[in-house]
């Protein structure tokens, strides 16, 4: 027999509406069943009274680092499984886990830690596919990714990760107007791998050429990233103002309300629309954990760095280094800082990024015979419950 689990007296958040005083009914890994009112459910079915909170999909981060004290660079499995599980204390069902630059042997490391992970119960959020944040970036543009590992596409680099790893990549980061990143993108499509503009000093023209190749996704949009600028007395367009043009183009935003203030997120908001938006952690290691000193990156070689006042900075304060958000909290802050929506908040954090991954026939939105991801969580955007293929990997206490 099948486990059944029964929400009901739950304020339901569909893809596009409330529905008030509802029931779930989830049997295995996959919804079974939706709708308004009481229903009667066999016994042995463990009952949730969800006291009238809110109940959505499960959120998706397509783009984290770490949490709870682990990065995915630290090089061992262990780390995989302990973030996974601290990111499904705050509504995370499933995520990407995300890598920075460094060496080759190193992005194989995490590469392969990541294939033995994904196959284990990590009593926590889903692992998607990884998302590999370099090397490929514009040196201008570096941010917190350490500059010594940046370069250039090199064809016969990438074909042998993909060779070797492929089915392990869902997406791939890059600045497009680096020599060989057009073919890098085309390569990466071929490859049913996600290709997007990161770390970039683009101006528009190159990012028009960059989606006719197959780049379709602005990462963390507004950091790292070209805006105007001038080129011999020119104007150009940056792949900001780029973003915003091409309807097409798909962004993701770290809407923790530091990166990107109110006045922003009501911006992108504006212009892209919640289909066009994925939220974002872009967590590091210090998500989940206490303020003070922390690392970026591999535990051992990482950038030393300091959380306080809700985010990651450089220890001399003079730059951001790093999200120590989480998806509860970005839905929040589109909720009461952006002034969003309910339902196209949670929306951002569900079905958008599910569809930019190529999951929504699956994950993203409550729907008969989809995965069994489930969040539940109070007016507070308190986390309640965290359902993850019909298995409670979180309960408040």
């Amino acid at each position: 027999m099948e486990k059944l689990i029964k929400i009901y007296n739950a304020q339901l958040i569909t893809a596009y509406r409330i529905i008030k005083q509802a029931t779930i009914i989830l049997k295995g890994n996959r919804i079974d069943w939706i709708g308004e009112g009481a229903v009667e459910v066999p016994s042995g079915t463990l009952e949730i009274d969800a006291a009238g909170n809110y109940v959505s999909a499960g959120f998706i981060d397509i783009h984290v680092h770490g949490g709870g004290g682990a990065d995915f660079m630290d090089g061992d499995i262990e780390s995989f499984l302990q973030v996974a599980r601290s990111h499904a204390r705050y509504g995370t069902t499933s995520l990407n886990p995300t890598t920075l630059t460094s060496e080759k042997s190193g992005l194989f490391q995490t590469l392969e830690n990541y294939k033995q992970a994904s196959q284990l119960d990590n009593q926590g959020a889903n692992l998607l596919g990884m998302h590999l944040e370099g090397p490929y970036f514009a040196p201008s543009q570096a941010g917190a990714q350490d500059p010594k590992f940046i370069r250039d596409p090199d064809p016969l680099e990438y074909k042998e990760v993909v060779q070797q790893h492929g089915g392990s990549i869902a997406r791939w980061s890059a600045a497009p107007e680096l020599p060989g990143a057009l073919e890098f993108g085309k390569y990466l499509i071929e490859n049913n791998i996600l290709a997007a503009l990161a770390h970039t000093d683009a101006i528009y023209e190159e990012v028009v050429e960059a989606v006719e190749c197959g780049y379709s996704l602005a990462t963390h949009l507004y950091s790292g990233m070209s805006g105007v600028c001038r080129r011999n007395a020119y104007r150009y367009a940056g792949v900001i103002e780029s973003a915003f043009l091409i309807d097409e183009m798909d962004v993701e935003i770290i809407a923790d309300g530091i990166h990107l203030p109110p006045p922003l997120l009501k911006l992108i908001y504006k212009i892209k629309g919640p289909d066009r938006i994925a939220l974002i952690t872009d967590a590091m290691r210090g998500a989940g954990m206490p303020e003070g000193k922390s690392v970026l990156g591999n535990i051992d070689s990482g950038l030393q760095v300091i959380i306080e006042d809700g985010v990651a900075k450089l220890p001399d304060r003079s730059a951001f280094a790093g999200s120590v958000a989480t998806t509860n909290r970005l839905v929040k802050n589109m909720v009461e800082l952006a002034e969003v929506p309910l339902v196209e908040a949670v929306r951002m954090q569900t079905l958008t990024p599910a569809r930019m991954m190529g999951i929504d026939q699956t994950k993203g939105s409550l729907y008969v015979g989809k995965d069994a991801d489930v969040v539940v969580f109070d007016r507070n955007f308190e986390v309640l419950w965290t359902i993850v293929l019909g298995q409670i990997v979180f309960q408040k206490s």
